[in-house]
């Protein structure tokens, strides 16, 4: 069985992760017993051993890869500061959600991309700034919309798929491309 790390919460299912390090993590439900979640692992694996080798293949396919500096990574989050918001507000213009843009803040998270609150809070991740600009804008697009649908129905990606017709090809590209970027963190 595929090593994990298990991480007990308050949800209701349980959930597998591949993050970009190359570790499996597991949240689970307190009460679920280890066995149960063992069981769940098993039935999970091949999964967990192709996204690990998407992974291993996306970041040898990048060759060397140069962790920033601090000073870089720095600067990174200051252009991303500058440059993100105002591609919100573009996005939320077309969506025609302009006004309930409450905030939005760069943050460099491990497993996401972006995400949207209910309040109009969007996070974007500053590692966005060094994919290509359509890229950026992909996931751009893709929280504004969250505004008008809350969740991934059809509708919601109809949504995005209206204001960013180009959506799926610059999604796939941040999927193949994403563990190259998360690995140019300074640690």
């Amino acid at each position: 069985m595929i090593e994990y790390r298990l991480i007990r919460s308050s949800r209701k299912t349980i959930g597998m992760q591949v993050k970009p390090d190359g570790t499996v993590e597991v949240r689970a439900p307190y009460l679920v017993p280890k066995f149960e979640i063992d069981l769940f692992v098993l039935s999970h694996e091949d999964w967990a051993r192709k996204q690990l080798a998407k992974q291993a293949k996306a970041r040898a396919s990048a060759g060397d890869i140069k962790v920033m500096t601090p000073e870089q990574f720095s600067r990174l989050k200051k252009l991303a500061k500058q440059y993100i918001p105002g591609r919100i507000e573009h996005f939320a213009r077309l969506a025609g959600v302009s006004g309930r843009v409450r905030s939005v803040s760069i943050r460099c998270q491990k497993t996401r991309w972006g995400s949207c609150t209910a309040k109009g809070d969007i996070s974007m991740n500053c590692l966005l700034m060094l994919a290509p600009k359509e890229v950026l804008d992909s996931v751009c697009a893709h929280e504004v919309c969250h505004l008008l649908e809350m969740n991934h129905s059809g509708r919601f990606y109809a949504e995005v798929l209206r204001i960013f017709p180009e959506y799926k090809k610059h999604n796939a590209w941040l999927k193949k491309n994403g563990p190259v970027l998360q690995s140019m963190v300074p640690r």
